[in-house]
């Protein structure tokens, strides 16, 4: 029977194991804080700023929102990275993409402090993950890590498709899988638009990633029998709902659950580990700085 990864229940009980850690930083008088900036009113936008505000009420993380209007020029937006930057009661913080289109999102990037950047974009934090010394894991990758040891997969020699080549999760996911560590050690494939024979890579794989926004790209005819299948996507595609449309993965999910021995859905599998990842960066990030030891789970 096919496992249904439950990435709901991975990611509260994360965030219940990452308490003690934050209570041993509030007894050192530095409480984790983290804050959000959202340039514009992308209805999408706003509502994942204010979960991750809602998810840091929960844990006792201190939650600092910051709204910048659309039309302002960049320059208010770089005014406000550097008063974060300055502000030692933020930890960690995040520009919410994407910016309005006269903002340039890689300069965006580039002005943030690497210390404080609990997305793990920053060039600086690219290089060490690629070198093997991440100072912080992209959220999204590392919460793929955690569900999949969540259901015992074994990674040491396995074969890994991720199709999808972002630099917000497939480059930072193949780089971790590979390192010589005890949740890398995989063989793995990066498939993109330009890819050939894309079935043939994907049937053979131990574990399918897809993470190419494209809605339900992946089928059950793509999955050999047995594999893990890790569904990164969130699409809106037009329904007969009462929102008019429906979520769906980059995983077409009843005809690839046949053939998994493991499956996330969408809603609920990647996408609550995006969010408990970026509470565990941001309590990383306040012991770094504050040099108060904590223990990570």
């Amino acid at each position: 029977m096919t496992e249904i990864i439950d990435g709901k229940a991975v990611a509260s009980q994360l965030r219940e194991d990452l308490q003690d850690a934050i209570e041993t930083l509030a007894d050192a008088g530095a409480r984790p804080g983290l804050a959000t900036v959202l340039m514009g009113e992308d209805p999408a936008s706003q509502t994942y700023v204010n979960m991750k505000q809602r998810d840091c009420e929960e844990v006792g993380i201190d939650g600092i929102h910051v709204e910048i209007d659309g039309d302002a020029p960049a320059e208010e937006l770089y005014d406000a990275i550097a008063d974060l930057n300055a502000d030692d009661d933020v930890h960690g913080y995040i520009v919410q993409s994407p910016v309005p289109d006269h903002v340039d999102y890689r300069d965006v990037i580039d002005r943030v402090d690497p210390a404080k950047d609990v997305d793990g974009f920053h060039p600086e934090n690219v290089g060490r993950l690629v070198a093997g010394d991440a100072r912080f894991r992209p959220c999204t990758p590392h919460g793929v890590q955690k569900l999949l040891e969540s259901v015992d997969v074994d990674l040491e020699g396995a074969d890994v498709t991720i199709v999808g080549r972002s630099d917000i999760v497939g480059k930072p996911l193949a780089n971790l899988l590979v390192q010589k560590a005890d949740d890398g050690n995989a063989t793995v494939t990066v498939c993109h638009s330009r890819t050939e024979k894309l079935v043939e890579k994907t049937r053979r794989a131990d574990i399918v990633v897809a993470a190419a926004g494209v809605p339900e790209l992946v089928d059950g005819s793509m999955v050999g029998e047995g594999a893990v299948v890790i569904d990164v996507g969130v699409n809106r595609v037009e329904a007969d709902t009462e929102k008019g449309y429906e979520l769906v993965g980059d995983v077409e999910f009843e005809s690839a659950k046949a053939k998994a021995s493991a499956i996330t859905p969408v809603p609920g599998g990647v996408g609550p580990m995006t969010r408990a990842m970026l509470l565990y960066n941001t309590v990383k990030a306040a012991s770094l700085q504050e040099n108060v030891d904590v223990d990570l789970p």
